[in-house]
């Protein structure tokens, strides 16, 4: 993968994938739910501001079952009118979605990931995406894991090889650089 050094986010190919930030599942699996919501609402602003795309990716089955309390978004992160959600049964965005051909379709080719949980959801997206040839990049402070030395070993040692893993202060304020 290229270097943050080397990252250029156009908003023309570029979409912010959020997944999984549902009542149930912040409470179970997160271990800063706050700092990771306000995390969240901050590159998904700057995206936006931007004009990059958001789509929302929301776990269905088991207790998150349509009409649930637990299987609605959080109210610190609902979609706008127009933004799309897909619903999926596995913990990746693409197996059970159609993600894969919405983006190719839009000829959108990066994905800015945020996720609970790291080792779930956005383990899982990652390994697919970059075997399917997406630029990613991973906003590490606006992903979360109920285990702290997995999220660490994850975002620090495994995604960098796949992915740009950037915090959302770096996103923030560079998205307007980046995009310039």
């Amino acid at each position: 993968m290229t270097s943050q050094q080397n990252l250029v986010i156009e908003p023309g190919r570029t979409v912010v994938v959020i997944m999984d930030f549902q009542v149930g599942i912040v409470s179970a699996a997160a271990r800063n739910p706050q700092a990771t919501l306000e995390n969240a609402v901050a590159v998904l602003d700057a995206a936006r501001t931007v004009g990059i795309p958001v789509i929302y990716i929301q776990h269905r089955g088991g207790r998150f079952e349509v009409d649930t309390p637990e299987a609605e978004f959080h109210p610190a992160i609902t979609p706008r009118p127009g933004e799309r959600v897909f619903q999926k049964l596995r913990a990746g965005s693409f197996s059970t979605t159609g993600l894969d051909v919405l983006l190719r379709e839009a000829g959108r080719d990066t994905l800015v990931l945020m996720g609970i949980a790291t080792s779930g959801c956005v383990l899982s997206t990652v390994r697919w995406g970059a075997d399917v040839n997406y630029r990613l990049v991973v906003i590490k402070d606006a992903c979360d894991d109920p285990d702290e030395e997995v999220h660490r070993v994850l975002t620090e040692k495994l995604f960098p090889r796949q992915a740009n893993v950037l915090t959302t202060e770096q996103f923030v304020n560079g998205a307007y650089n980046l995009l310039g």
